[in-house]
């Protein structure tokens, strides 16, 4: 699979990623004392950041959406 994730967008995934795990886990903050909540946004977190490291968004292949140049 070709990359189709661009410099910017992959930033946005890395840091909006590892925000959602931080504060699903550390914040204390009361939306995440449901279980379903704490973990989804984990999920959600991890997703982010695999997209972000391998550059390559399988939802992104399918809109045909390319934020990268080359």
């Amino acid at each position: 699979m070709t990359a189709n994730i661009g410099t910017l967008d992959r930033l946005a995934r890395l840091v909006i990623g590892a925000a959602l795990i931080a504060a699903a886990l550390l914040s204390g903050l009361a939306l995440f004392d449901d279980l379903i909540l704490k973990y989804g946004a984990v999920v959600v977190g991890l997703v982010m950041i695999i997209t972000g490291l391998v550059r390559i968004c399988p939802l992104y292949s399918i809109l045909g959406i390319k934020t990268c140049k080359v």
